[in-house]
C-alpha cells in the first residue's frame, strides 16, 4: 500500500479529529487502567465535533502561517488519512499528537513522519508524552534518541503518561 506524508489543508481538519479518535479506540483501551471505548468517547471525543475540528482547522491555518513554529504532516493511503504528526516551537520542541491507524503500521511510515519532523526541528530540544503502557510507542521514541525522564501525569484521572525528551546533543538513530 502507497502512504503519501505532506502537510495538510484546512479541509483535512475533518479527518483528522476522526482520525484521532479512532486512533485512541485501538490503542487505548486498558482494563486495568480502567479506560474502555465508553472513557475514551467522553474524553477524546471532542476531537471529532464541529469545535473540534474547528480547532484542528485553526492549527492547520496556523501552521501553514508559521512553519517555523508548528509542524503538521498527515499520512494519507489513497485519498483517506491514515495517521498525522503535528509539533510545535517554544522555548523546546514538542512532539506531538502523533498517531498512526493500525492498519497503516508496521510498513515505515512512522519513521518517515519522525524523520521529517526530525529534520524540521533540526538540533532543538524536544520533548513529549507518552502513554507508559503504549510500549510500542515508547520503543519507537526510544529508536530516536528519546529518553524517560521520570516525570509522569495521569491524564484525566486514568490514562498514566511518561515524559521523554531528546537532547540536542542526540545523534538521530534511524534504523
Amino acid at each position: 500500500m502507497t502512504h503519501v506524508i505532506e502537510a495538510p489543508n484546512a479541509e483535512d481538519a475533518e479527518s483528522l479529529g476522526p482520525v484521532q479518535l479512532r486512533a485512541w479506540l485501538q490503542t487505548y483501551p486498558n482494563e486495568e487502567a480502567g479506560i474502555d471505548e465508553g472513557w475514551i468517547r467522553e474524553h477524546r471525543g471532542s476531537s471529532a465535533t464541529t469545535e473540534g475540528i474547528a480547532q484542528w482547522r485553526e492549527f492547520i491555518v496556523a501552521a501553514k502561517q508559521r512553519p517555523d513554529l508548528l509542524f503538521c504532516r498527515v499520512v494519507r493511503s489513497d485519498a483517506e488519512i491514515v495517521g498525522f504528526l503535528c509539533g510545535r516551537r517554544d522555548d523546546v520542541v514538542t512532539l506531538g499528537p502523533m498517531y498512526l491507524l493500525n492498519e497503516a503500521q508496521g510498513e515505515g511510515v512512522g519513521g518517515r513522519m519522525m524523520s521529517e519532523f526530525l529534520a524540521w526541528a533540526g538540533s532543538a530540544p524536544m520533548r513529549l508524552w507518552v502513554t507508559e503502557y503504549n510500549e510500542r510507542a515508547v520503543h519507537f521514541y526510544e529508536r530516536y534518541g528519546f529518553k524517560a525522564t521520570g516525570e509522569r501525569e495521569i491524564w484525566r484521572g486514568r490514562l498514566p503518561n511518561v515524559r521523554m525528551i531528546r537532547n540536542s546533543t542526540t545523534s538521530d538513530n534511524l534504523s
